[in-house]
């Protein structure tokens, strides 16, 4: 049997930019698509969005906001224990998100000089949910558990309809449980677009926030020039896991299977720590069990595209296992290696990292308390997670007093006229009666 990863031992510098190349589609089309879709929403409004869902979802609503009584009827469907589930994971994503809540510093800066940091919830946030290949449920949670931690006001939700017009009751007791004040039955760009533009049901926002296909991330970063702020550019999913031969094969193949099932543009990279020979060994036994575990998960059709662009590289030194991933930058990073914080320290650019062969990704995808909103195509370079930072603004405020400006006053003076900026000078020149030394000093009349 071909093996399902490819296969690189020890790749040069030059090599290794193609080996870490993540898929991609015609983007020029993705765009010309995602324009015209803005375009139409921003002029037919609600109209548009009914049609788009008739177009890309195959069916026609009455109605864009999901009703109290699908929210009643939801919460009978949804078995009792998935809400235990749920409820679980509802609690430890709010207590750890709730331990980052930041205090605005209070610092003075010189005698009379007081500065501080003012801290607000965005006032209006607008979530989006993917509807794709299943559920996603857990992404209601890691959106809307941190936008009501940071105190936001006004939550709406988007989320692609069902063939039959309903949403997942799971996706509705979900958000009821985060407490979303608004569910719309939107999906694709035109979700993106009504949020940002404002429709006559939809709410415009401040900020939208959530994963998505390309077409999604393509109108988040279109919308982000002039209409409203994103998150962050969240592609396709992607894991990178290091293993050594201490790692348990089984553990590992599940690890790059349970990314490799969201989309078959989502891609798994496989690094080895160990020599050539032995590196080949480990990584014969990790294909074995891809082999396995795929024969009985099925889902073969979004399993399958994903390895064809995965890859297996082989790395003898840790230098090189450090090099390669804060090179690739990857939105999950498992270390399943005999010693992962020694690796963990030098790690820079990750979205979320799972240490040890008892952290596998899942647990910070659903339940562990870690937002798995994560930047995605090397974001992670520049660009967190998603956390109560995401939700809330930072506003810097100061207070001089009257013997704080006389203090303080001389050195604004000189910087202000030494950049030729006499009005600037000027406020502070006349509070401190020096506004005819400010005349000789520029030579003019004030």
């Amino acid at each position: 049997m071909a093996d399902l990863l490819q296969r690189a031992c020890e790749p040069t510098d030059e090599e290794l930019p193609s080996l870490l190349v993540r898929p991609s589609d015609d983007s020029q089309e993705i765009q010309r698509t995602v324009s015209d879709v803005i375009d139409t929403v921003r002029i037919e409004r609600d109209s548009a969005l009914y049609r788009f869902a008739l177009k890309f979802d195959g069916v026609e609503l009455s109605s864009l906001n999901v009703s109290s009584a699908e929210f009643e009827e939801a919460e009978r469907l949804v078995p009792e224990t998935l809400k235990q589930a749920i409820r679980v994971a509802a609690d430890n994503i709010k207590a750890f998100h709730a331990s980052q809540l930041p205090q605005g510093e209070r610092v003075e800066t010189s005698p009379g000089v007081e500065c501080w940091r003012k801290i607000v919830p965005i006032q209006r946030v607008g979530l989006y949910v993917p509807g794709g290949t299943a559920p996603l449920f857990s992404t209601v949670l890691m959106l809307s558990i941190p936008a009501r931690v940071a105190g936001c006001p006004r939550i709406v939700l988007c989320t692609p309809p069902s063939g039959d017009g309903s949403v997942h009751p799971a996706i509705l007791y979900a958000a009821k449980i985060g407490g979303v004040d608004t569910v719309y039955k939107i999906g694709g760009a035109q979700a993106i677009a009504a949020m940002a533009l404002g429709t006559e049901s939809v709410p415009k926002v401040d900020k939208i926030f959530g994963p998505g296909n390309r077409y999604v991330t393509c109108a988040k970063q279109r919308v982000s020039v002039n209409l409203c702020s994103i998150d962050m550019p969240a592609g396709p999913s992607e894991v990178m896991v290091v293993a050594d031969s201490s790692s348990e094969p089984a553990f590992v193949a599940s690890d790059l299977l349970s990314q490799a099932e969201h989309g078959k543009d989502s891609q798994a990279m496989l690094i080895i720590h160990a020599p050539r020979i032995e590196g080949m060994r480990i990584a014969d036994e990790v294909e074995k069990q891809l082999a396995r575990q795929i024969d009985y998960l099925g889902r073969h059709e979004y399993l399958l595209p994903s390895l064809s662009h995965s890859r297996a590289i082989i790395c003898e030194r840790m230098e090189r296992v450090v090099e390669v991933v804060n090179q690739y930058a990857p939105e999950h990073l498992i270390i399943s290696t005999a010693e992962p914080e020694a690796l963990e320290r030098s790690v820079v650019n990750a979205g979320s990292i799972f240490l040890g062969p008892w952290s596998p990704e899942s647990a910070g995808d659903y339940a562990s308390g870690t937002n798995h909103t994560l930047p995605t195509s090397g974001w992670a370079h520049s660009t967190s997670g998603v956390s109560v930072d995401s939700f809330i603004k930072k506003i810097t405020v100061q207070k001089l007093s009257a013997d704080g400006l006389r203090r303080l006053g001389p050195t604004v003076q000189a910087m202000a006229t030494a950049e030729h900026l006499a009005a600037h000078a000027n406020a502070v020149s006349i509070r401190l009666g020096d506004a005819g030394k400010l005349r000789a000093d520029i030579g003019g009349t004030l």
